[in-house]
């Protein structure tokens, strides 16, 4: 049995490099076998790739997040871009619409997110978007400019009507639950889970946070609990772990085009 976590920030469980590399090795056994390491900025993609470059369960995505909105780097465009080109970088992102903090103002944040989305569909990769307080922008700008390679609605907070419109609308997109499906109040994800297809859902651990309700006195979230969300969705429909883990491999390997 092997599992997916299809969106860490390595980076930001520990700044050191020893640590992270640590990371990695109690996630892979745990039975945590492929990792996607989502950047915290720029520089902290060029440390965190230069640590774990030579690891090869680790892929990375590369983008400017809505809280970078207001420092995305100089040149941050061609950086991403230069970086794409790298081993094991497997998509754009994070990227997307936060309006709860309100980063920046919301056209810059629009723009920072459509710009990001062109530079996926030139390259064909998939995109993985952050969505708090926007989800109706977020998916205005789906409808218009989603990569043909598709898109990761990463840690999924709408609720299940939200989700059915993205499929009704035939938009190539993905569900990714985090630790707090675990949540006993998390109506809204229980929902989702029980009203969309299970070949496009995704787990993730969105290290570190979302602690799952399991681990729920530690401190920060890890790759290695990853197996705690995935034993809850296998509960929640009614499924063999084993059964479940294999489907959602096979989902991650199709978005992120990666043999199985």
């Amino acid at each position: 049995m092997q599992f997916f976590d299809t969106h860490a920030h390595i980076g930001l469980i520990y700044s050191d490099p020893i640590e992270q590399l640590r990371v990695v090795q109690r996630a892979r056994l745990a039975g945590v076998k492929r990792i996607v390491s989502i950047n915290n900025s720029l520089v902290d993609f060029k440390k965190v790739y230069a640590t774990l470059r030579a690891c090869p369960e680790v892929y990375h995505a590369v983008g400017v997040a809505p809280s970078e909105v207001l420092t995305p780097g100089s040149n941050w465009e061609k950086t991403i871009e230069d970086s794409l080109s790298l081993p094991r970088v497997i998509a754009v992102g994070e990227t997307g619409l936060d309006y709860f903090k309100q980063f920046g103002d919301k056209r810059s944040q629009v723009e920072l997110f459509i710009k990001q989305l062109d530079i996926a569909r030139r390259h064909n990769l998939p995109v993985i978007i952050h969505n708090r307080d926007a989800g109706k922008d977020v998916f205005d700008i789906l409808k218009e400019r989603i990569p043909e390679a598709g898109a990761i609605l990463h840690c999924y907070g709408e609720d299940a009507s939200y989700a059915k419109k993205c499929l009704k609308e035939g938009l190539n997109v993905y569900f990714s639950f985090a630790g707090n499906l675990t949540y006993r109040n998390a109506r809204n994800l229980h929902e989702t889970v029980l009203n969309v297809p299970l070949e496009r859902m995704l787990i993730e651990t969105e290290s570190p946070f979302m602690i799952p309700a399991e681990y729920r006195t530690k401190k920060r979230t890890k790759p290695e609990y990853l197996p705690s969300t995935a034993r809850f969705l296998a509960e929640m429909l009614d499924m063999d772990l084993e059964a479940l883990s294999a489907q959602l491999w096979k989902n991650s390997c199709s978005i992120f085009k990666l043999p199985e």
